[in-house]
């Protein structure tokens, strides 16, 4: 063989390379199920299931993948707080997760809770290892991909949790000082429209949380859901995500702080802002049942439910 041929097929062995590490998803924070199936054995990889629905995990998952449940594994369960940094290196420790493994998270309701699970992960150290599966369990399904009803347990790992990175959380002062006009952030709230209008408190099904109904003055919404692809669950290009976005004027030239009703859905727009787009984002998990209940702060209620809308 020629040096020219052999230069030749090196180069083309290079970009098949990268194109394999590089190209399998649209983001380098999120993978697709055909690179998730095909690494399904990988050492390398831990698969991490994040779900609202209870049971469902049990009923079938990913082949290879832990459970997380959220409302227990992911918060201080007498606090309103996510977990102390003590249980949530136990918890990484048990699932075998550290940084030197890629941590692929997925979960149902398009990857809501997947999505507050990654947020939790950043804060705590783990972040570009850190990936969400592309359409979540949705996607996977639909594609009729493997699941199995058997968990398999990883070996432990040594993770020592960091620091926690505090400013991927808004607090209330946070939130406060934009609406005092102290700081220049923006405030994306992602719920739906009659939701950020007042017309309800909280979606149907859902208990709800606050005294009162509206919105936090100067925040624009985007609903979560805009930035899906019903179709399957996965994220819109990021094309149209900057798009959709920068029509309500959030563009990443100022810090966003993203806020809903409890911080669950504004995590995952938080992702696609932080993680996608690489905006400077802080999720707001306070939202609005700590807003909306503090006495004597201001809303804003075009429905007017409330006090004729002031």
């Amino acid at each position: 063989m020629s040096a020219l041929a052999r230069l030749r097929e090196t180069l083309v062995a290079v970009a098949t390379t990268v194109f394999a590490t590089t190209a399998f998803a649209q983001s380098d924070a999120l993978v697709t199920t055909d690179w998730l199936e095909k690494n399904l054995d990988n050492p390398k990889v831990r698969i991490v299931e994040v779900s609202v629905e209870p049971g469902l995990f049990e009923r079938g998952h990913i082949p290879g993948a832990q459970n997380i449940v959220w409302h227990t594994d992911l918060v201080d369960t007498v606090e309103r707080d996510i977990a102390k940094p003590e249980k949530f290196q136990a918890l990484a420790r048990k699932l075998g997760v550290d940084k030197d493994v890629t941590v692929v998270l997925y979960g149902d309701s398009n990857n809501w809770f997947a999505a507050w699970g990654a947020w939790v992960f950043d804060i705590y150290g783990l972040r570009d290892n850190v990936k969400l599966l592309d359409g979540g369990r949705k996607k996977w399904e639909l594609e009729k991909r493997p699941v199995s009803t058997s968990p398999i347990a990883p070996k432990a790992s040594a993770f020592t949790v960091a620091e926690p990175n505090r400013k991927l959380r808004a607090r209330l002062l946070d939130v406060v000082s934009v609406v005092e006009k102290k700081t220049d952030a923006r405030i994306l709230d992602i719920r739906s429209p009659d939701e950020f209008s007042g017309k309800i408190i909280a979606p149907a099904g859902f208990q709800e949380l606050a005294l009162r109904a509206g919105h936090i003055p100067g925040s624009v919404n985007v609903p979560w859901a805009r930035a899906v692809n019903q179709a399957d669950g996965t994220l819109k290009s990021p094309q149209e995500l900057k798009k959709l976005y920068a029509e309500v004027g959030i563009d990443g030239s100022k810090p966003v702080i993203t806020t809903c009703r409890i911080g669950e859905r504004s995590s995952h727009t938080w992702f696609i802002l932080s993680r996608v787009l690489g905006y400077q984002v802080a999720n707001y998990d306070g939202s609005w049942t700590e807003y909306g209940n503090v006495v004597g702060l201001p809303i804003n209620n075009p429905a007017g439910t409330v006090w004729g809308g002031k």
